[in-house]
């Protein structure tokens, strides 16, 4: 802390310069003045803390002083050392803000505890004010959120009308001057299956950047941008009691078109909006909801739309049961007839958008489509989970199909999940045969009479479709495969040193002749002359 010692009288000012040890206490005498007049302006330059001062002085006393101390600087704190036991000049110095009023003769320790009184108060002063600052500051720092999370609460009708009026006070928002209020809801469209930019965990990266885009896009309008619990975009949009409502909805829709044209030519993709409708405070939220319910009309106008929200009552017929449709789509599934597929649920969604459709009614027949697709994989008792695979989700919530383009493609997409897996599990079955068949070969052979049919009839299976199998698994047909087993068994005997009569027997052939002259077609030489070959093939080298 810095002091400044004011006092006419020479020795009493150089005894409390020098003989009180103010440095062991943090004290730093910075400054000492005759009188009134030096004192004012050393205090300009000097910037004194505390200032001591006496009451008599020539030319200016220091009451004068105290009060224009306190008029340039009134965070000093000022303690006056007085020859007059008066109440009046008491009176007028705590008037003036002196902290303590010592009488002369005040000894050393007195003076001393009086400034470090003072010093102290300075000190409480300071961090107080310090920490009022930082809590300032970070009021400052938090508000946003505050603001946003009042925001989705008041989405969500969670306040009473003086409730939204007080938060409304404490988060500073400045909404008094408007009377009428329109939200609303923006988010980005599904992401077309040909995309390859982005993927569906990109997702809320692209929320956050439709958020930023709207923020600084309607930076200069009477709006509020802010992320719902859902993490979609809403536009609270303000309207004065001079503005017009048809005024105020032009002005929604130029901004909000606006908006969904810089975002795509930003993020390269399309965003939807949904509008509510015109309301007074307590009408918000019943518009968030409204500008929500527009948004899910998606699922009939498609995507990059804005799409205001019209009570119309939704038709109440019922989901019809197509049994042609179905017959006809498990016959192109279990065909593999993609293209069947495709143009089958092309025309069942074209018949359904051809006429005046409410969103409900989409998905009512979505989960009259699901059915039947289940009823095709379950009917083969496949696993669901493991045919869809992420396709899967979308079964148990049919709300994250969010537009007409979307929906369809699912449909297709399911379809063609089912043929993918019967491809693999027919394949699968038959590799599993032929791996039977081959088995079955290795047992039989020299054993049982190896044929096509006998084999169908130990594996109970149609010998024409055996065949079939076994040469398009294969590369070539049942008997080239026997054949070639035969005639390597039968030299594998040969090479054993088995007559040639035990190896034709061994390798399944009754009749020595027909083996000699199969063997001989097969390897290029005779059984007989094979086995002297192998004989003499030693000794002649």
């Amino acid at each position: 802390m810095n002091l400044m010692i004011v006092e006419d009288e020479i020795r009493i000012m150089n005894s409390l310069v020098n003989n009180i040890p103010w440095n062991e206490h943090g004290i730093e005498v910075v400054a000492a003045a005759e009188n009134g007049h030096e004192a004012l302006s050393l205090i300009e330059r000097k910037k004194p803390d505390i200032v001591l001062l006496d009451i008599e002085m020539p030319e200016m006393d220091g009451l004068t002083l105290a009060k224009c101390v306190r008029e340039m600087e009134p965070q000093i704190k000022l303690v006056v050392l007085s020859g007059h036991d008066d109440f009046h000049y008491a009176q007028a110095a705590v008037g003036l803000g002196v902290m303590k009023y010592l009488l002369k003769p005040a000894g050393d320790q007195e003076i001393m505890e009086a400034v470090l009184h003072a010093a102290g108060e300075i000190r409480k002063e300071l961090m107080e004010k310090h920490s009022m600052l930082e809590l300032k500051r970070k009021w400052q720092d938090r508000l946003p959120q505050l603001q946003d999370d009042f925001y989705r609460n008041w989405m969500l009708d969670r306040y009473a009308t003086w409730e939204l009026q007080k938060h409304m006070q404490e988060l500073n928002l400045s909404l008094d001057a408007f009377t009428r209020f329109v939200v609303t809801v923006c988010e980005i469209d599904p992401l077309p299956e040909e995309e390859g930019r982005y993927t569906s965990s990109d997702q809320s990266l692209l929320q956050f950047s439709l958020e930023c885009i709207s923020s600084e896009c309607l930076q200069d309008e009477d709006c509020r941008v802010f992320a719902d619990a859902d993490g979609a975009t809403v536009l609270l949009f303000l309207g004065k009691a001079e503005e017009s409502e048809q005024h105020m909805i032009q002005r929604i829709n130029v901004n909000v078109s606006r908006l969904l044209n810089v975002v795509k030519e930003c993020l390269k993709i399309t965003a939807s909006a949904g509008l509510g409708t015109l309301g007074a405070l307590d009408h918000v939220s019943l518009s968030y909801r409204q500008a929500r319910r527009a948004l899910q009309e998606r699922a009939i106008y498609g995507s990059d739309m804005f799409i205001p929200y019209l009570d119309v009552t939704s038709n109440r017929h019922h989901v019809q049961f197509d049994s042609e449709f179905e017959k006809q789509l498990e016959i192109a599934v279990h065909t593999d007839d993609s293209i069947a597929v495709t143009r089958l649920i092309d025309n069942y969604f074209e018949q359904l958008y051809s006429h005046e459709v409410s969103t409900h009614r989409v998905y009512e027949h979505l989960l009259y489509l699901s059915t039947v697709f289940t009823r095709i994989i379950q009917s083969r008792r496949w696993s669901m989970q493991e045919v869809l695979q992420e396709d899967y989700s979308a079964f148990l919530s049919f709300g994250s199909l969010l537009s007409k383009d979307q929906i369809v493609a699912w449909a297709k997409r399911v379809a063609g999940r089912i043929i993918l897996y019967r491809e693999k599990e027919r394949t699968h079955s038959s590799h599993e045969l032929v791996k039977k068949m081959i088995e079955a070969v290795e047992l039989m052979l020299g054993k049982e009479e190896l044929t096509l049919h006998t084999l169908a009839e130990r594996l109970y299976v149609n010998p024409s479709y055996l065949s079939r199998l076994f040469k398009k698994e294969e590369g070539r047909s049942f008997s080239e495969y026997v054949l070639k087993r035969s005639m390597e068994y039968a030299k594998e005997q040969l090479l054993n040193g088995v007559k040639v009569y035990d190896a034709a027997e061994a390798a399944g052939y009754r009749d020595v002749s027909y083996f000699a002259k199969v063997f001989r077609k097969y390897w290029g030489v005779a059984p007989g002359e094979f086995k002297r070959q192998e004989r003499t093939g030693p000794e002649a080298e």
